[in-house]
């Protein structure tokens, strides 16, 4: 059954304010442009090592229809060797924020698991934190609720700790998610200011193969609306795409990506995230009036 309806009775998504930006509900899909200060990222694309490089990404996703950016000072791919230490990241975090709020105006995201680079980057302005362990260290939701931030939070196979392979995605992501709504609680959070994200990409040592791991849970986002928190999804160029379509650089994913995403606002995300901020807010606006129009027809 369509998340929009029960017995063709549409029912209410689920709202949040992400960094001061009102999201889910009856709001328009919002994108966040997803910039990185990490060299190791997986998408050279996305990195903007230089001050005026990333004023004037983040400007152009501005421009292009973006409402939030999130930037990121540590890759967090989990299948590749980019560890640095926290004084480091934090550094590279909090310059980069600094920069993108007093340059671009737009609420930013800071992309970090990890107390010391989000104290610095809410210091440095960040009004949100988006944890890809989903609060595996839940001083960082602490921090999040002393500071009135919003939480983006990651379903990821860091929430879980050692575990045997994990067979059955779609209730593996919403467990995690569940769990971790509950530290958010825990720790202070509203449910208002916070937001859930289902991890794509981040499974890659379970029993199912990621790229089946993926699309299973991208096609029953309506199990995770359930959870009663907005959604937001990140394809954007990731390795399940190449897996499907043989693509392997990332640089030539963006039809896939495209793709994918449509699909997931059909399916009811909130928030897309991605690399691409222009092409993906025209399959954005696109996928969303299908999906009003779906809705509407099921009211009748």
């Amino acid at each position: 059954m369509s998340p929009d309806s029960v017995g063709a009775v549409p029912v209410p998504r689920p709202e949040a304010s992400l960094g001061g930006v009102r999201v889910g509900g009856a709001h328009p899909v919002a994108v966040m442009g997803a910039l990185n200060v990490s060299p190791e990222s997986f998408y050279a694309g996305s990195v903007h090592r230089d001050r005026d490089a990333l004023v004037r990404a983040g400007v152009a996703m501005a421009r292009a229809g973006a409402v939030i950016l999130d930037v990121g000072a540590r890759s967090t791919a989990p299948y590749r060797e980019t560890e640095i230490g926290e004084r480091e990241e934090a550094e590279r975090l909090a310059g980069a924020v600094e920069t993108l709020v007093a340059k671009v105006g737009l609420p930013v995201s800071a992309d970090t698991a990890r107390l010391a680079p989000a104290r610095a980057a809410l210091d440095a302005g960040a009004t949100i934190v988006n944890d890809v362990t989903a609060l595996a260290d839940p001083d960082v939701g602490r921090l999040a609720s002393a500071r009135g931030a919003s939480l983006l939070l990651m379903a990821s196979p860091a929430a879980l700790g050692a575990t045997p392979p994990l067979t059955e995605p779609v209730a593996a992501v919403e467990a995690i998610l569940t769990a971790a709504l509950a530290r958010a609680r825990a720790g202070g959070v509203p449910d208002t200011r916070v937001v859930l994200d289902p991890g794509v990409g981040f499974f890659r040592a379970e029993a199912v193969a990621w790229d089946v791991w993926d699309t299973q849970v991208l096609a029953r986002l309506d199990a995770l609306l359930a959870l009663g928190r907005p959604l937001c999804v990140g394809v954007s160029r990731k390795s399940f795409l190449g897996a499907i379509t043989g693509r392997l650089d990332p640089a030539d994913r963006l039809p896939a990506s495209i793709a994918a995403t449509a699909l997931a606002v059909a399916g009811g995300a909130a928030v897309i995230r991605t690399h691409d901020v222009a092409e993906t807010v025209d399959a954005v606006r696109v996928a969303e009036r299908i999906r009003a129009a779906r809705a509407a027809g099921q009211a009748r």
